[in-house]
C-alpha cells in the first residue's frame, strides 16, 4: 500500500481544478478552432433589410465571399443604410469586439428611379423591421408612390392608416427602430 504524501498528493488535483487545460482533456479552449459566421447569414440579413434577394434590383450585388472569416456573432446582426444614396448596406455585429462590413446594393436603373411602383388600392405587404426581428402583414395602399416614398397604408378594414416606405413593388417597410 502506498503512503500518502501531502506535498505530492494534492498537487495534480489542484492543477486540474485551477487549470483545466492541464488536465489532459481533448477539445479544450487551447486546441479549439476559431468559430466564424456563415457568410450566408450576412446575405440573409441584407436580403431581409432591403427586401430583395441577392442579385435582384435593390438587393446585394453579389453574395458575400465564402472565404470571409468574421467571428461568430451571439447577437442578431444589425443592418442600416450607409450613405445617402442607398447604394450600400452596413452589416454589423454588435457584440463587444464585433465587426462591421459594407455590402454593395444593385441600384435601381435611372429610368425606374421615379417610376410609380404602387398605385392607390393595390394590395401590398407591409414589413415591420426592427433590431433582430421582422413581422409582415398585408395591407392596402392609400396613395400612389415610387421607391423610397412614404405612403399611407391601411392594415385592416377599420384600422387607422399607418405610414410605410416603399422598398419595391408590392413591399413597404415600417422601421421599428431608429437606423
Amino acid at each position: 500500500m502506498r503512503s500518502f504524501n501531502p506535498t505530492i498528493g494534492f498537487a495534480p488535483l489542484a492543477l486540474t481544478m485551477l487549470f483545466p487545460l492541464f488536465a489532459g482533456a481533448t477539445g479544450t479552449a487551447a486546441s479549439a478552432e476559431p468559430v466564424y459566421i456563415d457568410p450566408a447569414e450576412i446575405d440573409r440579413a441584407v436580403a431581409g433589410f432591403t427586401g430583395a434577394a441577392t442579385g435582384e434590383i435593390g438587393g446585394a450585388r453579389v453574395p458575400t465571399d465564402r472565404r470571409l472569416r468574421l467571428g461568430a456573432c451571439k447577437s442578431p446582426l444589425e443592418t442600416s443604410w450607409h450613405g445617402g444614396n442607398r447604394s450600400t448596406v452596413r452589416v454589423e455585429c454588435p457584440d463587444s469586439g464585433g465587426w462591421r462590413i459594407f455590402v454593395g446594393i444593385r441600384p435601381v436603373p435611372r429610368a425606374e428611379a421615379n417610376q410609380q411602383l404602387i398605385k392607390r388600392g393595390d394590395p401590398i405587404t407591409v414589413l415591420v423591421r426592427g433590431r433582430g426581428f421582422s413581422v409582415q402583414q398585408t395591407g392596402e395602399a392609400l396613395e400612389n408612390g415610387a421607391q423610397g416614398d412614404w405612403i399611407g397604408v391601411r392594415m385592416a378594414r377599420k384600422g387607422a392608416p399607418v405610414r410605410a416606405r416603399i422598398e419595391r413593388p408590392g413591399l413597404a417597410v415600417i422601421p421599428a427602430s431608429p437606423r
